[in-house]
């Protein structure tokens, strides 16, 4: 019986040979493959649930076998040269929230090597704001935070672990991310969500939920004279929920007062005390 058989092409003798693609990554790719593998590692050691030893103020007393109290909340940020964008400043500062004053304040300014990539933050600001941590543990430092607030995204986040994660898991804190405008993800927009708040305008908060059906963060308005919303998401070691109350009770205006006064006071230092290279 007779069979059909297909022959491959034939190419002309004179065909030139098919160009040469390279599969070797740019060294820009290679580096956000590394950052990608290092966030998939972090990321197992998260925990988004309440764990921590601690009560918040208006609670204390309902929780059976906590006896200490929320006190100090730390609040981080770093700032920008306006005359050089890779000479930054960190800012730890740490609100006594019972007594609503800053307790302590350190700052970090140097020269960031790591360039801003999009979803890749944490790589260009945690080192910067885990050493301010880390100079206050090695220190004993009676303010130590018992959770630290980030300006920057948690869950919230392209790939759901952003500055808040990172730095929080990092530190092995309780972490709370606060982001001032919209990180687009899971179809979550600046347009739909502000429909949202618009539709239900007598809502301090509306669940930001990604076409995932998971419930990323919060838009909430911080205080009865705030229109403009900020985004709220878990970092690490809390729960949304939990995370929402502690925004609520250390909001004097739009934004937490933990990382306001991180935010002033970082650019108030880096206007102070300019960067000045080791080599001049």
């Amino acid at each position: 019986m007779a069979r059909a058989t297909t022959s491959p092409p034939q190419t002309p003798l004179s065909a030139p040979p098919p160009p040469t693609i390279s599969s070797s990554p740019s060294p820009e790719q290679h580096q956000i493959n590394d950052w990608i593998s290092v966030q998939d590692e972090l990321k197992r050691r998260l925990v988004i649930e309440d764990d921590f030893d601690w009560a918040l103020p208006d609670e204390n007393g309902e929780d059976e076998g906590k006896e200490e109290v929320l006190r100090y909340v730390g609040g981080v940020d770093v700032s920008f040269s306006k005359e050089d964008s890779a000479v930054a400043c960190g800012c730890i500062v740490v609100l006594d929230v019972e007594a609503v004053e800053v307790v302590y304040e350190d700052y970090c300014v140097t020269r960031l090597e790591v360039p801003y990539v999009a979803g890749f933050l944490a790589f260009r600001e945690v080192p910067v704001l885990l050493g301010l941590l880390q100079k206050m543990k090695t220190d004993s430092n009676p303010f130590y935070p018992q959770l630290l607030m980030v300006d920057g995204n948690g869950l919230l986040h392209p790939r759901g672990f952003g500055l808040a994660c990172h730095l929080g898991v990092l530190a092995d804190i309780p972490t709370i991310g606060v982001g001032k405008n919209l990180h687009h993800t899971e179809g979550l927009t600046r347009i739909n969500v502000g429909e949202l708040l618009q539709h239900d305008s007598c809502s301090e908060l509306v669940d930001l939920i990604g076409s995932s059906g998971h419930t990323l963060g919060v838009a909430m308005r911080s205080t009865l004279s705030t229109l403009k919303p900020i985004f709220t998401s878990v970092g690490h070691r809390i729960s949304l929920p939990t995370a929402v109350k502690v925004v609520k009770l250390s909001c004097k205006y739009r934004v937490p007062e933990p990382i306001r006064q991180a935010d002033v006071r970082s650019r108030e230092y880096l206007r102070r005390h300019p960067f000045v290279s080791s080599d001049h």
